[in-house]
């Protein structure tokens, strides 16, 4: 089975920025060598090879897989450690007193709103990129939380079964964030006379999708392929942005003339809305993380009257049940 380790020091990272000992690694994630078989390969001296594969060895990045006695001499194979790198890191403030949180996932108006109203010895940041893709951050530690609102079709159950596929061996929470809405963006008075999914592959018609992985795009895709329709009939089906204000936003400047995203973002750029379903919306974190001290601004604010009322105020967002958790 082949490997993919991340690359996840500083210090891996600026051994491997080098373009020459980069071109070593990746002749040993192909195969072991030699000294002189990577001189050969890369058209250098095999002193000039030893000088950075040392490096590389010191860096944790490559290894001596074997010694060979051959007509006398020795010859010491090496190998990558790993059949091939994920290279990602975050580069993050940092200030004496405070910590820095990120949270990925789902684009969310009350997410951002969050963010703002954390205070204290907090840096909150907000990275949409999906909910998938938020759950992948979570399990690589990118991120102290996911935002998701992913359907399972099986189950008729929001998040858990994904949550549940991507951390089978972690004690995991779903906060609940709101119940949101979620519907066609249209025009002001819906001068188009937009009516429902079919009228997407209407050539008068362009339409402003999600990025992959969001729970949006997978919520589309599902409806598309369910009522047979293929995406290369939907007019700027390929035409991705990665939040729902970006959505709004290209409605409201009439690059597209639909959209699928939530009320709030289309209240906020007074566009037209057409309603489609609720969709639960949790903040998706490990137990561990709910009682430590130094989030304690963040949660503060999570379950503060204020936030409550301010998430009120967007529109299309149900709050009874903001702060239900379900225990995974």
């Amino acid at each position: 089975m082949h490997t993919l380790e991340q690359v996840h020091t500083f210090s891996q990272l600026k051994v491997i920025s080098d373009p020459r000992r980069l071109a070593i690694l990746k002749q040993l994630m192909d195969a072991p060598a030699t000294l002189t078989q990577l001189g050969k390969a890369l058209g250098e001296h095999p002193a000039w090879v030893r000088h950075h594969l040392k490096l590389l060895e010191q860096a944790g990045l490559v290894e001596l897989s074997e010694v060979k006695i051959s007509g006398g001499f020795i010859e010491k194979y090496y190998q990558s450690k790993a059949h091939a790198y994920l290279f990602q890191e975050l580069v993050l403030p940092e200030k004496p007193g405070k910590r820095t949180v990120v949270l990925s996932g789902s684009h969310d108006l009350a997410l951002e709103m969050l963010a703002h109203l954390s205070g204290g010895d907090l840096y909150i940041f907000t990275n949409p990129v999906g909910s998938l893709d938020g759950l992948v951050a979570l399990r690589q530690g990118l991120c102290l939380a996911a935002g998701c609102h992913l359907y399972d079709t099986n189950s008729g159950d929001f998040n858990s079964p994904y949550v549940r596929h991507f951390f089978p061996d972690k004690k995991m929470v779903l906060l609940t964030l709101a119940h949101r809405e979620q519907g066609w963006m249209v025009s002001p008075g819906n001068p188009l006379k937009i009516s429902g999914l079919e009228d997407l592959t209407r050539q008068d018609l362009r339409f402003i999708n999600r990025n992959r992985g969001s729970g949006t795009r997978l919520w589309l895709d599902e409806k598309l392929s369910r009522i047979g329709v293929s995406p290369e009939h939907v007019p700027g089906y390929s035409d991705e942005v990665y939040t729902h204000t970006a959505v709004a936003v290209a409605i409201h400047q009439g690059q597209a003339q639909i959209g699928l995203g939530i009320r709030a973002a289309a209240a906020s750029h007074h566009l037209g809305f057409i309603p489609l379903f609720q969709e639960r919306y949790d903040l998706v974190i490990p137990q561990e993380h709910l009682t430590q001290k130094q989030l304690a601004p963040m949660f503060d604010a999570f379950y503060s009257g204020e936030f409550r009322h301010q998430v009120e105020g967007l529109g299309g967002y149900d709050v009874s049940h903001l702060g239900d958790q379900i225990i995974l």
